[in-house]
C-alpha cells in the first residue's frame, strides 16, 4: 500500500503561493473560486490528460497491430477491444485509413468510458523499420471530457534496447464536464518492455518520458517533463509510478504515481515542501 500522507488533498497556505499562484494576479483570481488549490488542478488535469493520451495511444497501437500482424493479434478477437467498438478501414492513395467508432458509449477492457472516434491513417510500405501514423480525435470522449485535435505517432519496431518504440506528438484541447479547456502540445516517448512475445494484452509494460506545455483558457501555460520514467500497465486504468515536474517561471511542483501499486492515488509537492496526496481523475 503506498504511504499514506497525513494531510490528505489538504490544502493549505504553502499551495498558495505554490506553483502559480499570486495574489495580484487578477486573470486567475476571475477563473478560480479558489487559488489555494491552483497548483493541485494543474497537477490533476494533467495527470488526467495523462490517462486520455495512455488509452488512446493503446487504441492506435492494438489496433494497428492487429491488421498489420493478423497471425500473432488479430484485433477482431483481441480482447482489448470490446465488443462495442467499430474498427474499419480503408485504402486510399497508398495509405490505408482506419477509424474506431466507439459510438455514443462504450466501456473499455481497463474500465475507461469512451465514445466516438479516433481515425488515423499511414503509408502501406511494411518493409519500414519505423512507420508514421497520424492520428485524429473525431467527436471522441474519455470519461465525460471532450477531446479535440491530434498529431503524430512514430512507431519503431525495435529501439536501442531492441523493444518496440513509439514516439508521439500531440496536439489537442481537452474540455472538462464544467467547461474547464487545458490545451497540451508536446511529445511524449513510450517504450515497451513487457509483453512483447505474448497474444494477451494485460501482460504489455510501457516506460514513458517526454516533455510538454499547458495551457489553461486563462492564458496560464506551465511546462511539464517526465524526470523519472512513468510506469504504465495495460492492466491498470492509471499510471502506477513515475515522477513529473511542472514548472512556471521559478516556481515547480513534483508530481509523483507511486510506488507502482495499481490505484488512483499520486501526490504533489510544491516547491520542495510536503507532498499532498489526491485522487486521479477527482
Amino acid at each position: 500500500m503506498r504511504k499514506q500522507w497525513k494531510n490528505v488533498v489538504g490544502i493549505s497556505g504553502m499551495l498558495f503561493f505554490g506553483l502559480l499562484t499570486s495574489c495580484t494576479d487578477d486573470t486567475i483570481q476571475s477563473d478560480l473560486s479558489n487559488l489555494e488549490d491552483l497548483s493541485l488542478k494543474f497537477a490533476a488535469e494533467d495527470a488526467e490528460i495523462n490517462e486520455v493520451m495512455d488509452a488512446s495511444s493503446d487504441i492506435i497501437e492494438e489496433v494497428y497491430v492487429g491488421i498489420e500482424n493478423p497471425v500473432t493479434k488479430s484485433y477482431v478477437a483481441n480482447r482489448f477491444m470490446p465488443s462495442c467498438a467499430t474498427v474499419t478501414k480503408k485504402k486510399m492513395d497508398g495509405k490505408r485509413v482506419v477509424t474506431v467508432d466507439f459510438g455514443e458509449q462504450c466501456t473499455l477492457r481497463n474500465g475507461n468510458e469512451v465514445a466516438g472516434k479516433i481515425q488515423f491513417s499511414y503509408q502501406i510500405n511494411m518493409d519500414e523499420a519505423s512507420r508514421m501514423i497520424r492520428y485524429e480525435y473525431q467527436n471522441f470522449q474519455f470519461n465525460g471530457r471532450q477531446v479535440n485535435g491530434g498529431g503524430t505517432l512514430l512507431r519503431e519496431r525495435q529501439n536501442a534496447q531492441g523493444n518496440p518504440q513509439s514516439t508521439k506528438t500531440v496536439d489537442i484541447s481537452v474540455t472538462w464536464p464544467d467547461g474547464m479547456v487545458v490545451s497540451r502540445k508536446g511529445e511524449r516517448i513510450r517504450e515497451m518492455i513487457e509483453g512483447q512475445s505474448t497474444v494477451a494484452w494485460g501482460d504489455n509494460v510501457f516506460l514513458i518520458t517526454g516533455n510538454w506545455n499547458l495551457t489553461r483558457k486563462n492564458g496560464i501555460e506551465i511546462s511539464v517533463s517526465i524526470i523519472e520514467a512513468l510506469r504504465r500497465k495495460m492492466s491498470c486504468k492509471f499510471v502506477v509510478s513515475g515522477v513529473v515536474e511542472l514548472k512556471r517561471g521559478e516556481r515547480s511542483s513534483l508530481l509523483d504515481y507511486g510506488n507502482g501499486e495499481c490505484d488512483d492515488l499520486a501526490s504533489i509537492r510544491i516547491n520542495g515542501g510536503e507532498p499532498k496526496e489526491f485522487h486521479l481523475g477527482k
